[in-house]
């Protein structure tokens, strides 16, 4: 909940300036995939800008109901997010799941709207700390897995991202080791190939999201099972995001 629509378009017309510098250093954006989600009310201005000349930079949204129209006064439907172009959404994000509610079975609901509406859900799992001092965290993550993906099928696999964000690391300056995040990422994936099958498991991409910066991200992105990052407070402003941006990128 950070930016207003005049904030959130400065805020990504500074980010292209950045990304342009970025690409020209020789070794380009190799690869690396920017998705932008601003809040609900920046949406409309943020589509604006990017709709101009089409940047390598992504529309994605923080929420949506599982809905298409209702009496559900003060939510977003797929439908409003596809008019205005979203080709992603976040969905079970751990705030979410804390303050307002949600759970693996409205998780899932998002979930199959968003495919049903050709987004691509961005879908939130993570553990707190006492579950992981207790030993809990890949039964937990696993349960979040199964149950966010309930009744989808391996085609809709395809169409797919997963973000593993322990909760004790998001926005306390607190991170996962490397190793660590990657044994969770691992578990995720055997999560993944018994649910669905080995080929799904490789090629969901599941990105690390938890104090995210410049300076740590070239550490995530060496370990094997890390596609990227989630980024929360780093991506306020446009140099610190850029930065995540050049340092993700695979040597």
């Amino acid at each position: 909940m950070y930016k207003t629509a005049k904030e959130a378009v400065f805020l990504v017309q500074e980010l292209e300036d950045q990304l342009d510098s970025v690409a020209s250093d020789g070794a380009g954006l190799a690869g690396v995939e920017v998705i932008v989600c601003p809040p609900l009310t920046a949406l409309k201005s943020v589509y604006t800008v990017l709709g101009q000349d089409k940047p390598p930079i992504k529309l994605g949204a923080q929420n949506m109901h599982w809905e298409d129209e209702g009496a559900y006064t003060g939510e977003v439907s797929p439908v409003m997010l596809k008019d205005l172009e979203c080709e992603f959404v976040i969905i079970g994000h751990s705030e979410r799941r804390m303050f307002f509610g949600e759970t693996d079975e409205t998780v899932n609901k998002k979930v199959k709207a968003a495919l049903a509406h050709g987004i691509t859900p961005i879908m939130c799992c993570g553990e707190s700390l006492e579950q992981r001092e207790s030993g809990q965290a890949e039964a937990f993550i696993g349960s979040q897995i199964i149950g966010g993906t309930e009744g989808l099928s391996e085609s809709d696999m395809k169409d797919f991202i997963i973000a593993y964000e322990p909760i004790w690391a998001i926005g306390t300056g607190k991170t996962a080791l490397p190793e660590d995040a990657n044994s969770i990422i691992a578990h995720i994936r055997t999560v993944l190939a018994s649910r669905f099958n080995e080929e799904i498991a490789k090629a969901v991409p599941v990105l690390y999201g938890g104090s995210v910066k410049g300076g740590n991200i070239a550490e995530f992105m060496a370990e094997p099972d890390i596609n990227g990052a989630l980024v929360g407070g780093a991506s306020l402003e446009a140099e610190s995001f850029a930065s995540i941006v050049r340092n993700a990128r695979k040597q």
